[in-house]
């Protein structure tokens, strides 16, 4: 079969709204939080004029066409592509080759076909394989997440300003490149070209490897528990926040570790030897030695680019005080809801019965940080920001 030109993206057509929009059809195969998320920064933001979906849970795909995520549902694979200038599959790891395979025939010549998957090396050269002769295929993996997942958890501003991932090889074209790249910029991340094997090592140290260390603090701090039952209940702050990303869906991050197995593999005999270090000063009572490495993590640790989309969204906060009165948090979502200042984020932290308690409340942006601390200073609430 001649494989044929990537389809067109500019002009495709005009939205309902009659604006143009830079593709007139894409499907998304995966109808969960990215999958979602995707879809509605597409639609919403009127990058795509339709956007079809397919997920094996009818429910999900009732609740995508809800929130405004697809506007044409699908019954099966075959016609959620039909037609697709482009193909998202929003997929856990573990399954992308078997739906690739099945979609593979269905395809129109000059489709251009990415994926989400966290894992590159591996899924790329499978899928080049299976889509070779087909589609124009270029891996794929937004760098943005929640503890959440699912369909309900889909955001249109997930991937706002986050970093998305393309990971082309020789083999890739490049106008379907380009093409993605235009595409994902449209829809507000900001585009970021990286070999697979090299996103697979870095991805693992900044994202695999912290999740298996929060389930492992979880799992040291649930055997002290079954000594010590106040264990958990007495957990809060840096462990609640070092530990939060152990909320993940195992069977998803099962696919990711056992898929990038060398590249994990790597990074924890790397930290283990990093352990073993802090071990040894400690054991040896290494006060100075101990003070060095704690000084040289905290210059690291400033090097990391602050209030920067990842895997996991930054939050701007604020820590409020509120008295004990009925509709206290009504009347400050009210005030900020009507200036445009969305709470995405909230936490009560401290209550004193008949007296009042702090609340700390999240913002995607420090502008809307700052706007929302004037707001309910002007309302005579005490805030301050974090």
């Amino acid at each position: 079969m001649q494989l044929g030109s990537p389809t067109t993206l500019v002009p495709a057509g005009e939205t309902r709204d009659g604006t143009p929009c830079l593709v007139e059809r894409v499907a998304v195969i995966g109808l969960g939080l990215i999958g979602g998320s995707l879809g509605l920064a597409l639609l919403q933001g009127g990058v795509a004029r339709e956007v079809t979906g397919f997920d094996r849970q009818e429910g999900a795909i009732k609740e995508a066409l809800q929130i405004g995520a697809i506007n044409r549902p699908t019954s099966s694979l075959e016609e959620a592509v039909e037609g697709a200038a482009v193909v998202i599959l929003a997929l856990p790891v573990g399954t992308l080759s078997p739906v690739a395979r099945a979609i593979a025939p269905s395809l129109e010549p000059g489709t251009i076909v990415t994926d989400t998957g966290s894992v590159k090396g591996p899924v790329v050269r499978e899928l080049e394989r299976i889509f070779q002769h087909r589609a124009h295929y270029v891996g794929g993996h937004p760098m943005a997440g929640s503890e959440r997942a699912g369909i309900k958890a889909a955001d249109r501003y997930l991937l706002e300003n986050a970093v998305y991932i393309l990971t082309p090889t020789p083999a890739s074209d490049s106008a379907a490149l380009q093409r993605l790249e235009e595409l994902f910029r449209a829809a507000g991340s900001r585009v970021m070209v990286l070999d697979p094997d090299e996103h697979d090592l870095v991805v693992a140290g900044i994202s695999h490897l912290p999740h298996l260390l929060a389930v492992s603090l979880m799992q040291t701090a649930g055997e002290l528990a079954r000594q010590h039952p106040l264990t958990l209940m007495l957990a809060a702050g840096g462990f609640r926040d070092t530990t939060r990303i152990a909320s993940g869906d195992p069977v998803m991050w099962q696919d990711i570790f056992l898929h990038n197995r060398q590249a994990v593999l790597t990074l924890l005999a790397a930290w283990r030897r990093q352990v073993d270090i802090l071990e040894g000063m400690i054991a040896r009572g290494a006060g100075e030695e101990l003070k060095a490495a704690l000084h040289q993590a905290r210059l690291l640790r400033a090097r990391v680019p602050a209030r920067q989309k990842g895997l996991l969204p930054a939050l701007h906060e604020l820590v409020v005080t509120v008295p004990d009165r009925p509709g206290v948090i009504g009347f400050m979502a009210t005030a900020l809801g009507n200036a445009g200042i969305n709470i995405i984020d909230i936490e009560i932290l401290r209550v004193r019965e008949g007296e009042g308690g702090s609340i700390r409340l999240g913002f995607t942006t420090a502008a809307a940080a700052r706007g929302a601390l004037e707001i309910l200073l002007g309302c005579g609430i005490n805030a301050r920001m974090l």
